[in-house]
Order: structure tokens, then C-alpha cells, then sequence
């Protein structure tokens, strides 16, 4: 199983889209994909109409007093499967101070659920702590949604220290422009700067658009309501190049 972690210090930044989208995608090219939703507000949950079904599942999860498969609830989308957030995921830091090895257990926990999986994918919380730092162990690519300005491009210089100092060897770092609107000149010059030392970003853009903001009202990835649309087949470009760089095929052979 490959792991992909949506993360950014900075909220509001497309994360959850990013996950939902991809995850679908995935899917759709017929890898059997996992989401673990990570983020206490639990959108990417609400986008595939999944609830947690146990209280403080999240932290006994992550205790190891549940076990990942059976918290695990399908979706109506084949081969997609959703470890839903349940609101005690706002104290996972307290959890993960108190175990063994608290960098490992995010990773511990997919394990279990590995040979079920070609894909999982973690939407992130905004933050740097130690979730952030077991998100860095538990990934094998760690995608990061960069708007198009100044402030955003010095988060994933934070992010890139953070990666650097906490991480594993190994981690592909692989940022990429999310919201982006060229109608602004200071977006322009951003996405023209590009890459930074130890991350090259990805080609593929995803564009400020009103119908991405609509999957909450669709409860719904982008592709399965407009599908044409240029934000929908922005995030297939950008799977397909997450793909090429990372060596893995779309789907099951």
C-alpha cells in the first residue's frame, strides 16, 4: 500500500479537497483506496456521508484498544473506503504523548489495514505537533497545497524544515498550486517563481473555481457532478503526475 498525506501548517488551503478528489480518482482507475480522515472537523468524512460509528474512535484507534478494520466504513463510490474523524481527534497530540514511540503509531494503525489497500489516502490537520510529525512516518508521499502567495510559499518553507527535521529519509515531497486565480498579478508572479531547494512542484495547478466549493452541497467529489469542468479535470492531471512521479500505475493491473 502507498500513502499519500494531504498536509499544510496553514488551513484553507484546498487539503480536503485535494484528498477527496484524489482519493476518488484513484479509485475510479481501480485501486482499492483508503481515506483516513485525521482533521477533527471531519469534511472529508462529511464529502463521502460517512460518521464515525464509535465515540473517541479516533483515539482508541490510535491506543491501539480498536482495530483499523473495523472502524473502516465503505462509501457509495467502488473500491473507496473512509476511516471517518470523530471529534476526539482534536486531543490525538495528549494521545500520542502518552504511547511508545508516538512518531509510528499513525503508521502502526495502517499497517494493520495494509494488504487491504493500494492506496491510503490522510487528510490533515492544520498544524505542526506531533500528528504532524507521525503523519511524516506514516507517509510515503506527502503532498502539499501551496496558494499562489508570499506568506504560503514561506508555510511550505516551514513545512519543509519541519519535514527535514522530523521525518524519515526518504519522503517524497511533492508541493503543488491549489486556488489559484491568474487573473491576479500577484498569483502570476508567484506560480512563476516555482520551485524551492528540496521541492520541485508539481506541473499540474488546481484553479480557484465557485464548483469546487460545491461538493458541499453535492456531498460529492468534483468528477461525479461536473466532471467536464476545468477544476475537475485539473485534479486528474495532477493525480496522473503524482502518479508519474511517484512510479506507481493508475489502478490495478
Amino acid at each position: 500500500m502507498r500513502t499519500f498525506a494531504v498536509y499544510n501548517l496553514k488551513g484553507g488551503v484546498g487539503k480536503t479537497a485535494t484528498a477527496v478528489n484524489l482519493a476518488f480518482l484513484s479509485s475510479l482507475g481501480g485501486a482499492r483506496t483508503l481515506v483516513w480522515d485525521l482533521d477533527p472537523q471531519g469534511a472529508a468524512s462529511f464529502y463521502f456521508r460517512v460518521t464515525a460509528a464509535v465515540k473517541g474512535a479516533g483515539k482508541k484507534l490510535v491506543k491501539g484498544s480498536l482495530d483499523a478494520a473495523g472502524l473502516v466504513q465503505s462509501t457509495e463510490h467502488a473500491h473507496l473506503d473512509v476511516l471517518p474523524a470523530d471529534f476526539s481527534a482534536r486531543n490525538l497530540d495528549l494521545t500520542l504523548d502518552a504511547a511508545k514511540d508516538p512518531e509510528r503509531r499513525l503508521a502502526r494503525v495502517l499497517a494493520e489495514v495494509a494488504d487491504d489497500y493500494d492506496h491510503a489516502f490522510l487528510d490533515c490537520p492544520p498544524s505542526v505537533s506531533l500528528v504532524s510529525e507521525a503523519v511524516l512516518y506514516a507517509a510515503d508521499v506527502l503532498l502539499v497545497p501551496v496558494i499562489p502567495t508570499p506568506l504560503a510559499m514561506r508555510a511550505l518553507e516551514q513545512v519543509l524544515d519541519f519535514a527535514a527535521r522530523k521525518g524519515p529519509a526518504g519522503l517524497v515531497i511533492l508541493p503543488f498550486f491549489c486556488l489559484v486565480d491568474l487573473r491576479r498579478k500577484l498569483h502570476r508572479e508567484v506560480v512563476a517563481l516555482k520551485d524551492l531547494p528540496g521541492a520541485r512542484f508539481l506541473k499540474s495547478a488546481i484553479p480557484y473555481a465557485s464548483i469546487v466549493e460545491q461538493m458541499g452541497t453535492h456531498l460529492a467529489p468534483l468528477a461525479t457532478y461536473a466532471p467536464s469542468s476545468p477544476a475537475a479535470e485539473a485534479y486528474v492531471a495532477l493525480w496522473r503526475e503524482v502518479v508519474r512521479r511517484t512510479g506507481r500505475a493508475l489502478g490495478r493491473r
